[in-house]
């Protein structure tokens, strides 16, 4: 009889490698590993080979970079969205293109489940299950983590490490480097360890090793580089001129931003699951994009449609990093989003400089800019007559005196 068949989300380090075994070995199941190439780049090396010297029937690394940039990066930043002021959810938005690949590949491989290695504290559980709850709710789910059996063989990464050496699994895991990391297109991130300590500096000179995608703002070029992103509808498509896809804006990006320190974030921030947890990111191409996005909307998105987008960037930025991302009120929320975007168009010219992303200069064939009507001389269109203000003022100054005067009533005055 032919085996069940199991989808592995695998990165080939050292919990989804033991965990590729374990399956095997607890299921008598086949294991196909898949590895979503989002732009890993060197760590993808060798993957196929160690996933099949491990166990694995079938391997798929599928070039996802290209859907990850258009069609999550793109419409994500579209939405202003920025999770608790300070992170760009590099590794949020990740997650549902690995799920519904996952989910994808399931049902061509006629597979009963898919399963991760995701940790039963962290936000990535939720979020892959909730991607595959809402593509393909008849599949099933196995999370390693959460089952006791797994967590009493492996109470800790030295009984994995041994497990891992008795099956002939290479192993990298090293007290040199006694932190997680996450590395797709848009950032790479860091956790545990010593940063589990929120007072650790981790920009201190003895840590720059463990950056990877930027140089420190202290060591980036003394002179400022000048980059101009060309955008239409939202969308930003060339650089300096150059025309290009969404992978090639970001990959020019990061290059740039990483050459001059940009992007660094060190944050506390707040889990789904419930508790705080201190997160360090490098996202040198994203904050890039993210700044010259804003600017262009600043000179053509009209107030109220700004505004009211506005409105949403904190439920819209939660959705996402809570694993959302394909439930209705995301997508309710990005054809808001994608109707503001109609005039996003033009040039944007920007000073990148020790760290900073510096606004030096916008303009665009629809822009709302009229400098007739904005200008402190006197206005040649006629447009705007300041004696007109006096009224707009005595207007919306009438609640705030009949206000007034109930305080000063009450109060005996």
């Amino acid at each position: 009889m032919a085996k069940d068949k199991i989808v592995l989300a695998y990165s080939g380090g050292l919990d989804t490698s033991v965990i590729l075994k374990w399956l095997k070995e607890t299921y008598d199941a086949e294991i196909i590993a898949f590895t979503a190439d989002i732009g890993q780049k060197e760590e993808l090396d060798g993957l196929e080979e160690k996933a099949l010297a491990t166990g694995a029937s079938k391997v798929y690394i599928d070039d996802l970079r290209e859907e990850f940039a258009r069609d999550f990066i793109y419409p994500m930043f579209q939405a202003g969205a920025l999770y608790e002021g300070q992170y760009l959810l590099g590794t949020s938005i990740a997650r549902p293109l690995i799920a519904k690949r996952m989910v994808d590949i399931a049902r061509a491989e006629g597979a009963i489940a898919i399963a991760h290695g995701a940790t039963g504290k962290g936000n990535d559980q939720v979020r892959f299950e909730l991607g595959a709850a809402a593509l393909a709710p008849d599949i099933g789910v196995i999370a390693p983590w959460r089952i006791e059996a797994f967590r009493e063989q492996f109470p800790g990464r030295a009984e994995m490490i041994a497990y891992a050496e008795q099956h002939g699994i290479p192993v990298t895991a090293s007290a040199a480097k006694p932190y997680s990391t996450d590395r797709n297109l848009l950032h790479i991130s860091f956790e545990s360890g010593m940063l589990e300590d929120p007072w650790y500096d981790a920009s201190a000179e003895a840590d720059r090793g463990m950056y990877v995608l930027s140089v420190s703002p202290e060591e980036a070029p003394d002179e400022a580089e000048y980059v101009e992103l060309t955008f239409e509808a939202g969308e930003c498509t060339a650089v300096n001129g150059e025309r290009m896809s969404p992978l090639a804006v970001m990959d020019t990006l990061n290059e740039l931003g990483g050459k001059h320190g940009i992007g660094r974030v060190d944050m506390v921030e707040n889990r789904f699951v419930g508790m705080k947890s201190r997160g360090v990111y490098e996202t040198p191409g994203g904050t890039i994009l993210f700044t010259a996005h804003r600017k262009m909307e600043s000179l053509t998105m009209d107030r109220e449609v700004m505004y009211l987008r506005d409105s949403l960037i904190a439920r819209y930025s939660a959705t996402v990093y809570n694993g959302f991302w394909f439930a209705p009120e995301r997508l309710a929320m990005q054809a808001l989003v994608a109707e503001s975007q109609k005039n996003v168009t033009g040039i944007v010219r920007l000073r990148l400089y020790k760290g900073n992303v510096i606004g030096a200069g916008v303009q665009s064939p629809v822009s709302l800019y009229n400098p007739d009507i904005a200008t402190m001389e006197a206005d040649p269109s006629q447009a705007y007559d300041q004696g007109d203000a006096t009224g707009f003022i005595r207007l919306n100054a009438l609640r705030l005196k009949v206000s007034a005067g109930v305080e000063q009533s009450r109060d005996g005055k």
